[in-house]
């Protein structure tokens, strides 16, 4: 069992176990269920399809060749 303190302003850090059994990743997304019994759920987020949205070519669009997206270049 792990335990975490509330801040005052209503902010929590999630236990290292926890984070590293869920696989969370700093701006991972979490959800919170609340049962009927005051028991809370805990899910990892996941990437739903919708979030894929514009991701791949889209006719009429020209690609933007890799070199040209890295900023490190």
């Amino acid at each position: 069992m792990s335990t975490a303190t509330i801040t005052s302003k209503g902010q929590t850090t999630i236990p290292k176990d926890i984070r590293d059994a869920l696989d969370l990743q700093p701006k991972d997304k979490i959800q919170f269920t609340l049962l009927s019994d005051g028991t809370v759920i805990l899910r990892a987020k996941r990437r739903s399809i919708l979030d894929l949205h514009g991701m791949l070519h889209q006719p009429g669009n020209k690609p933007i060749p890799l070199d040209d997206m890295n900023p490190w270049k």
